[in-house]
């Protein structure tokens, strides 16, 4: 194999918004920087509509620097997938990484990778295994795909085990969710609430990102009905666009009578404003039912603010090994009592001095090299 390697990257990227988009541009680039030829081959047609609730697929800001993005892969369509595979062994590439995190596209990418060529290490950068919202056929899908991997690359613990349980005696690398890089600078809590028009005195918990059912924002809204919060003058604050009916939740905070405790913007933030609103708040809170990991954590590393997280194995592992936050039960009223412990001024700066220590150990650069050590180390046949 070349030392130069040409690596072509498979899923989605700019113009795609959202953070899977967004991490396949930092591995791109991160993989560039160890001196590989990168190529990525991105989606000409990603969802259709019905599988899509969002209002849309794109971003709105420029393309990232120093790497080829080319828009050829269209999600349901068989023609395209020949023609796909045929270009990227026409590139002649070392290694194509194949970014999966739903079954949906295990069809897709199984034609793909079928046809190429037997010297082509085909690895899968896996970003769930096991669906949050489960459908009878994803174990059919997943073997569909994952038959036709050499190796599997992740960036949680919890994702490498769910892989093993179904691909014994397989190759998998348990890697780390990186912090993103060229972020918005951070921001004081002050200069960044008011901005917002946010409150300078109260405590201000935050729930960010895209709004789903297994992201469990009914229990954190219900905590707050909950003694000790409910007695408090903590505020939460919701932001993200909602992927079921916005009035499932907005119903919730008036059956409760929460309407003057709590603020929604029910819109996906930008850079910039997903960079206010997590250096405005006091703690991001990540009451899911179910995740493997999450982005929203190095998102609040990199603007060192503290983290409650449910306890669940993926959201547990970064929190519990840099005491960067607090571990909760599902429950509205766990939620509720360990909230307002964390809200402990003391605690508050404990773990924002843990964070400060601990956010530089996720690089994507080190993450790149931890990678491309363990695919070096895959034999072929």
């Amino acid at each position: 194999m070349r030392a130069k390697k040409k690596v072509l990257l498979l899923g989605p990227a700019h113009p795609y918004r959202g953070g899977i988009a967004d991490t396949q541009n930092y591995l791109a680039q991160n993989i560039s920087r160890l001196g590989h030829e990168v190529l990525v081959f991105t989606f000409k047609y990603q969802y259709p509509k019905l599988l899509f609730p969002g209002k849309t697929q794109y971003s709105s800001i420029p393309a990232p620097k120093g790497i080829n993005i080319k828009r050829k892969v269209h999600s349901i369509n068989p023609l395209n997938w020949i023609n796909t595979s045929n270009e990227i062994n026409q590139y002649d590439p070392d290694i194509v990484l194949f970014r999966y995190w739903t079954p949906f596209l295990a069809p897709c990418w199984n034609w793909i990778s079928k046809r190429l060529s037997s010297n082509i290490k085909k690895i899968a950068v896996v970003d769930n295994w096991i669906p949050h919202e489960r459908k009878p056929w994803d174990y059919i899908l997943n073997d569909l795909f994952g038959k036709r991997m050499d190796a599997f690359v992740t960036l949680s613990k919890a994702v490498s085990d769910e892989i093993e349980v179904d691909k014994p005696n397989t190759h998998i690398w348990s890697g780390f969710h990186p912090i993103g890089e060229n972020l918005p600078n951070i921001i004081s809590k002050a200069q960044a609430r008011k901005k917002l028009g946010w409150s300078k005195e109260k405590k201000i918990v935050l729930f960010f990102g895209l709004i789903r059912k297994y992201k469990g924002l009914d229990l954190l809204i219900e905590a707050f009905s909950k003694a000790p919060l409910k007695s408090s003058e903590t505020l939460l604050v919701i932001v993200g666009e909602p992927y079921e009916k916005k009035e499932k939740y907005t119903d919730l905070i008036q059956k409760l009578e929460l309407e003057d405790r709590i603020i929604c913007d029910f819109n996906y933030a930008n850079a910039e404003q997903t960079r206010d609103v997590i250096c405005a708040a006091d703690v991001v809170a990540q009451t899911y039912r179910g995740a493997t990991q999450s982005g929203v954590t190095p998102l609040a590393y990199y603007y060192k603010t503290p983290i409650l997280v449910s306890n669940l194995p993926g959201l547990m592992a970064p929190i519990e090994k840099d005491g960067t936050g607090v571990i909760t039960e599902k429950t509205p009223e766990k939620i509720a009592n360990n909230l307002y412990e964390i809200l402990k001024e003391k605690k508050l700066l404990y773990y924002q001095k843990n964070i400060s220590q601990t956010f530089k150990n996720y690089s994507w650069q080190s993450y790149c090299k931890s990678m491309f050590n363990f695919i070096d180390g895959i034999q072929k046949g």
